[in-house]
């Protein structure tokens, strides 16, 4: 007998749950030297699966041109890096990080992100997982964001700040806040991915 699909837990549910283990703001790296970067490259190649994201400059007027994105996170389980596309110098880096097929970037809604950084970098989205499409397979009917996810899979509250998600991502300096806000974003999805895998290589065997 099959099995009905499992409910994305509610907000309720999810306001219950202890708050997620976010990464300090020492750990925060917004990458802007030659050293910087590499000691970045270095811990992502290390690393081998890392979590990614982007943030763009929220557009509020229907129709208008889209500008991301503005910044990109990768992160491993210890450190997130932070780049601003506008910084010079950072081109190589993303080149090289984003188009490598040996640094996997897992992430949520990457389907939407991978046109706006062909337009705007000229770059390929190498090797990378959707994780929507990872947690759907535990048995959900439709696609689970970041903040379901971390509920469902590593049972922790998410949160993520409106404010922060319709900020100004164009600005030269980002504030702590826009910093936690996206290294959270790749962080959690590193963590649900490495949880996920592990559950369904259980599951599997099981």
């Amino acid at each position: 007998m099959r099995k009905p699909p499992l409910q994305r837990p509610t907000t309720e549910q999810i306001a219950a749950l202890p708050a997620y283990e976010a990464l300090p703001a020492s750990r925060i790296h917004v990458l802007k030297t030659a050293a910087q970067l590499e000691f970045a490259e270095q811990a992502l190649r290390q690393a081998g699966h890392v979590g990614f994201d982007t943030e763009s400059k929220p557009t509020f007027v229907a129709g208008a041109p889209q500008t991301g994105p503005e910044v990109i996170q990768f992160a491993t389980l210890t450190d997130a890096f932070i780049v601003q596309t506008a910084t010079p110098g950072v081109g190589d880096f993303l080149q090289a990080m984003i188009e490598s097929d040996d640094v996997v970037k897992v992430g949520f809604g990457l389907a939407s992100d991978r046109p706006q950084i062909q337009r705007k970098l000229g770059l390929r989205l190498g090797q990378s997982i959707d994780l929507a499409h990872l947690v759907k397979r535990l048995g959900f009917k439709d696609e689970v964001g970041v903040k379901a996810a971390v509920a469902i899979v590593l049972g922790r509250r998410f949160s993520k700040s409106r404010k922060a998600t319709t900020s100004n991502w164009a600005n030269k300096t980002l504030t702590p806040q826009q910093l936690q806000y996206a290294a959270n974003d790749a962080h959690a999805s590193l963590r649900v991915y490495l949880a996920l895998n592990q559950a369904l290589i259980e599951a599997d065997q099981g």
